[in-house]
């Protein structure tokens, strides 16, 4: 008996061990829409971690949320920053466990580290350049950060920090592979950059549509191209997200020609080096934002823009319009509660399936 049980308690621990995440088929088909934030502000940038939201947005406008165990946001706390008299224009937030960083787009871009508990902002990185506009920012953990922009030298702008965001650094063109006259990057969304463990992915746009791609946090670069329409500075992939180091997908399009749906959505299976076109013609049109639902496979797609909400449940190849709400970004709390941000406003979404009540 005392052999048995030593057995069953062994088998016990080892399914434990080997225990994979849970795996949901949601299916949803509606969204519930809750403002909890309204003021005259454009927010394109939010993040949420340690029940935490963060964003930042147009007039030097940023601050915090509490999320408690509800999933109730309550709690802000805003601020504002100027530089010089002028009102800055954010669009790419990021966080570590003690602080968060906010980043403005056009010259000087100004990269500013705000402390959680004071809320002291301090000016990390200074960039005059007359093409200077940056677009999105991420921390791989409390010590790695980076954040992308548009080309001011024959490159995308790449800045590196490895201290914690105290200080940071511009990656040489060297480096980096070169960009075409007239490829550029969106600041949609602070959505066109993506990382898991030391990966990261970076879309461009405009003239040229491709995905940048480093294994080693951004010490070395390849890129790799993709049919998403290009050839005007308005076209492209605004936004991208990575389900895991296989499954990606970019999403964009035409901003000033928001129905039409021709080539604005493709997949990767083998973690970004090919990309093949889905729902070509038909389907979701322009949108600014794209995220894989948490804990779906990678077959649940979530996107947003000024245009609405649509979702995919068969990984992109078919798509569902379930919201004329008009959003910048979204962000997923768990994976069926999202905030989302865009002119004037946040709010939280709760997506449902013909089953929920």
């Amino acid at each position: 008996m005392r052999f048995l049980l030593s057995l069953i308690t062994l088998i016990l621990l080892f399914s434990c061990s080997s225990e994979k995440p849970i795996v949901v088929n949601h299916n949803f088909s509606a969204v519930e829409v809750s403002p909890f934030y309204d003021d005259s502000v454009s927010i394109r940038a939010v993040d949420i971690s340690d029940n935490q939201l963060i964003f930042a947005g147009s007039n030097g406008i940023y601050g915090t949320f509490d999320i408690d165990n509800e999933f109730n946001v309550k709690n802000k706390k805003i601020s504002v920053l100027d530089f010089e008299g002028r009102k800055i224009q954010f669009r790419a937030i990021a966080q570590t466990k003690t602080d968060f960083f906010v980043l403005s787009i056009e010259s000087p871009a100004l990269l500013y580290k705000v402390n959680k508990q004071s809320r002291e902002p301090k000016l990390v990185y200074k960039e005059d350049h007359d093409k200077v506009f940056y677009d999105s920012m991420v921390f791989w953990d409390n010590t790695d950060g980076i954040a992308m922009g548009d080309p001011t030298d024959g490159c995308l702008s790449v800045i590196r920090t490895k201290d914690g965001g105290e200080t940071w650094n511009k990656v040489s063109c060297d480096v980096l592979p070169k960009t075409a006259k007239g490829e550029a990057a969106f600041a949609a969304s602070n959505g066109n950059i993506k990382i898991i463990e030391d990966d990261v992915w970076m879309a461009s746009g405009g003239i040229k549509s491709r995905v940048f791609y480093s294994s080693d946090k951004g010490n070395t670069w390849s890129v790799s191209e993709t049919p998403i329409i290009q050839g005007t500075e308005t076209k492209g992939a605004y936004s991208l997200d990575f389900y895991d180091k296989n499954i990606g997908i970019i999403f964009g399009g035409d901003y000033t020609k928001p129905e039409a749906n021709q080539k604005n959505k493709a997949v990767t299976t083998d973690g970004g080096k090919t990309w093949n076109l889905i729902a070509d013609g038909v389907g979701a049109g322009y949108k600014s934002c794209v995220r894989y639902v948490p804990n779906s496979e990678g077959k649940e797609i979530v996107t947003v823009g000024f245009t609405g909400i649509s979702i995919s449940n068969d990984s992109g190849n078919t798509w569902k319009d379930i919201s004329a709400e008009s959003f910048y970004t979204i962000r997923f709390i768990n994976d069926s509660i999202a905030i989302a941000a865009g002119k004037n406003r946040m709010a939280k979404l709760i997506f449902k399936s013909k089953k929920s009540k």
